[in-house]
């Protein structure tokens, strides 16, 4: 029971330290926030994103193509 009492303390101690990414260790203040990015910025990754899968399904598709099409050359009618 007391070790379970100290286990919330400490839990209560660093929750109240952190706000909004920031939080004191050893009397300075961390920021542990992710960096800044517009939006403008996230949908053109996002574009890339999908640009880049899509090329790459191209090519998968393009290669299981290419093993039918030699498969079906190996077959004898």
């Amino acid at each position: 029971m007391i070790c379970h009492l100290r286990l919330s303390l400490q839990i209560d101690m660093t929750t109240r330290d952190f706000v909004k990414g920031l939080y004191v260790k050893d009397g300075r203040l961390i920021n542990n926030r992710p960096d800044g990015e517009t939006g403008i910025a996230k949908a053109a990754n996002i574009k890339r994103a999908v640009d880049n899968d899509r090329k790459v399904n191209i090519i998968a598709e393009a290669i299981q193509l290419a093993e039918d099409k030699k498969k079906f050359k190996e077959l004898e009618f």
